[in-house]
């Protein structure tokens, strides 16, 4: 089910930017989703919109209170029940992806029975999936593959998916996790899917289509990540892509939560991404370099690209920060 436009974001008492990932997300990539914010006295996190009580948003049009930051101690307090409780009361609908689900809090259940609201818990599948067939789709795809995690694989499809939009061309951004499917109001949430389902999953996501329409998907893991291998496989696999964008962060020293590993190198993600996704898709290529560059300085991000694309014989840009 689609969760409802607009947005309250319930920043709650996060104690700082990074815990509010989800709140940041929908305001960098749907403003016009978000009315405003509303903090819990100890809040560290700031988003700079407008500052609403849950009746001034009301008035404002929100329709769904999104829990934009991540919690302490995976417990829902009593501070945020209070908020959470009066929400349902107005009117609102809750989304949340935190790991404790709002459907397993008694008193959120109740209320939202009794005030007609509904809980949407995005960590959680929704609908019933198949198991791949692997059978040829009409329209085009294009799936973003990382040398590691959290290298910026969802900015990268979330940035394609806005210029493509300006340029006026079809295209949908493809969400696969908790925060992109905030964002997007749908998606699917590839990591809590059983693992039979999972590339199947990804086909039921994009679907046939016009034949100039571009699904852009949200990449997740890494094929060369040791805890998260599976999902970037069902990926390649049930995406079926016409392109692949590799994504890198250059700075980092290990895989991430992976002191022992190294990160592979960009020849390297093209040397084992390409031949898998060609199993899909025969016609598949890679057509360009996303470079996470906000560790470095602005000369040495455009000598790392210049150096990138002359070594890859790719385009290769950082789409959030240049564009």
């Amino acid at each position: 089910t689609m969760i409802e436009t607009p947005y309250l974001l319930f920043l709650g008492d996060a104690p700082d930017m990074l815990a509010a990932k989800v709140a940041i997300g929908i305001r960098d990539w749907r403003p016009d989703h978000a009315v405003g914010q509303i903090r819990l006295p100890g809040c560290g996190a700031d988003l700079g919109l407008t500052e609403m009580t849950l009746a001034e948003a009301k008035a404002a049009g929100a329709k769904t209170l999104v829990i934009g930051v991540a919690n302490r101690g995976g417990m829902i307090s009593a501070a945020w029940k209070e908020v959470l409780i009066q929400a349902l009361e107005m009117g609102y609908d809750l989304a949340s992806g935190l790991h404790n689900l709002l459907r397993d809090e008694g008193d959120l259940v109740a209320a939202a029975q009794t005030h007609g609201g509904t809980l949407h818990d995005v960590r959680v599948p929704t609908d019933g999936y198949p198991i791949a067939n692997g059978e040829n789709r009409t329209g085009k795809r294009c799936l973003a593959v990382g040398t590691d995690c959290s290298v910026g694989k969802m900015y990268t499809a979330l940035a394609m998916d806005a210029e493509m939009q300006t340029r006026g061309m079809k295209s949908t951004f493809r969400a696969t996790g908790q925060t992109g499917i905030l964002i997007t109001g749908h998606g699917v949430p590839l990591d809590a899917v059983i693992a039979d389902f999972m590339a199947g999953s990804v086909e039921y996501l994009t679907p046939d289509n016009d034949d100039d329409h571009w699904d852009l998907i949200e990449g997740q893991g890494s094929l060369f990540h040791i805890s998260y291998s599976g999902v970037t496989m069902a990926l390649v696999h049930g995406g079926q892509a016409d392109a692949l964008i590799l994504c890198h962060e250059p700075t980092r020293s290990h895989m991430r939560g992976l002191p022992g590993y190294s990160v592979p190198s960009l020849e390297e993600l093209r040397d084992v991404a390409l031949p898998l996704a060609q199993r899909a898709n025969p016609a598949c290529k890679i057509v360009g370099i996303s470079v996470n560059t906000q560790h470095l300085s602005e000369d040495d991000a455009v000598k790392y690209l210049a150096e990138t694309e002359e070594r890859m014989g790719l385009p290769a840009v950082d789409p959030y920060r240049h564009g």
